[in-house]
């Protein structure tokens, strides 16, 4: 039974990884991964076996028990994602991200590459690493008029973005991840992967800046005006919502969820304030529009829910692994073949390059039953969030920015892959260094 259940698994991550190739949204395997998972162990034997990762032992228990745990701990993650993406999406709705626009005064391309960069590096930060490239890319299309150089602005980006989202434990999916499974605190997990991330950003940028493309000033598009009245107010209230939520946890020790329904519900209030909608009682045929104009009901209906059905089903196709002990085998027979743990890491880096960082965290975090802020679970939360953007399809970051600006997957493996590369392995050794010596 174990054999078919990785067959199947590998085979379900081969289609996730090959989505563009075989043109099928990775949704798909991944719901079908964890429905054909969980049904062959179900049909393979009544109880199944979970891993005390306290005891190091195999316990029995039911079937049904072990899916409920599991699908709590996921929807744990999901609902809270579904709060952030809401909250963005009413900023959204305001035309709030205009705001930022009117912090580019300067028309030196090398000012322009660090403002870009700073801005993706802290908003990644708070609005998660793709929610920053969309906004900035689209903000880049206004600005510059120039499509080569608009590519490698682009690039930098991506890098930055990715950069900027390893070191908040709101900042990218896999932090989230760590964080709500009490794999590591908001507080710790900043304080010893910000200056790594800030090392991933700042050397990759400072190489780039002497490119002959980032040379000379640009000529800038007007910009328009902002479409609200209301749009600085919903941004710095939508951000501040956000950042809001590890203080809530750390006060109340309520699941981070908890704190983003709250602050989603302050949103929503304001927005449904600042609208000035008015509220249409049903006619006499039944139908009533009273949500027309509701930035709520707008909002959720952009958000992306095909993410967080994939989500859904690699999460609980890698419990269904978690829960039949294979992972916790797989961590043994690795920690055999490479004692170093660090080296194990820098290859998870790398491999989510080529793969989802999702469902790598997702495994890495059934493999290993280090502690509640162990330095290795900060170390992954750095390699997963950046070793992504070494390739164009390596992160989310990336796949978005590539079909905003059609970016080529070789011409991005040319120009920009190796300055990505450089700032992985430099903001790695520095993670070490703090590691080892002071922290």
């Amino acid at each position: 039974m174990e054999t078919l259940i990785i067959a199947i698994f590998f085979l379900g991550y081969l289609f996730i990884t090959l989505e563009h190739n075989v043109k099928v949204d990775k949704l798909i395997p991944a719901l079908a991964m964890m429905a054909l998972l969980w049904a062959v162990a179900a049909l393979g034997h009544m109880e199944m076996f979970e891993v005390n990762t306290v005891l190091k032992e195999l316990e029995p228990t039911h079937l049904e028990e072990i899916l409920l745990h599991h699908l709590g701990k996921t929807a744990e993650i999901l609902v809270f994602l579904l709060g952030a993406m809401t909250i963005v999406e009413i900023i959204d709705y305001f035309d709030g991200f205009s705001t930022i626009k009117g912090f580019i005064k300067t028309r030196s391309k090398t000012a322009l590459l660090w403002i870009f960069s700073i801005l993706a590096f802290v908003l990644s930060a708070i609005i998660d690493n793709l929610t920053a490239t969309i906004v900035l890319i689209t903000i880049l299309q206004k600005v510059i008029k120039d499509k080569n150089l608009r590519l490698f602005f682009a690039g930098l980006i991506i890098i930055n973005a990715n950069a900027g989202g390893a070191w908040s434990p709101i900042g990218d999916v896999t932090t989230t991840m760590l964080w709500i499974a009490k794999k590591v605190e908001a507080a710790t997990l900043v304080k010893t992967v910000l200056l790594p991330s800030i090392v991933c950003m700042v050397i990759p940028t400072l190489i780039a800046s002497r490119f002959k493309v980032f040379q000379g000033s640009i000529d800038m598009e007007e910009m328009e005006p902002e479409k609200t009245a209301y749009s600085g107010t919903m941004l710095y209230l939508g951000l501040g919502a956000i950042v809001f939520v590890p203080f809530f946890k750390t006060v109340t020790h309520l699941p981070p969820y908890v704190g983003m329904m709250l602050s989603l519900a302050v949103v929503a209030l304001f927005a449904e304030i600042f609208s000035n909608r008015k509220f249409k009682m049903a006619d006499a045929t039944g139908h009533a529009d009273a949500g027309h104009h509701s930035p709520v009901h707008k909002a959720l209906t952009k958000i992306e829910l095909p993410s967080i059905l994939f989500f859904l089903g690699i999460l609980m196709a890698v419990a269904c692994l978690e829960s039949l002990g294979i992972l916790f085998t797989a961590a043994e027979g690795m920690n055999q073949a490479i004692p170093n743990t660090d080296i194990v890491v820098l290859l998870l880096g790398i491999g989510s390059a080529v793969i989802d960082n999702v469902p790598l965290v997702a495994a890495s975090m059934g493999m290993f039953s280090e502690p509640l802020d162990s330095p290795l679970w900060h170390f992954i939360a750095y390699s997963a969030g950046t070793g992504g953007s070494m390739l164009i399809i390596g992160s989310a970051a990336g796949v978005v920015a590539m079909g905003m600006e059609k970016i080529d997957f070789f011409w991005y493996f040319k120009k920009i892959a190796w300055l990505a590369l450089i700032g992985f392995v430099s903001g790695g050794l520095v993670f070490m260094a703090l590691r080892d010596f002071v922290f």
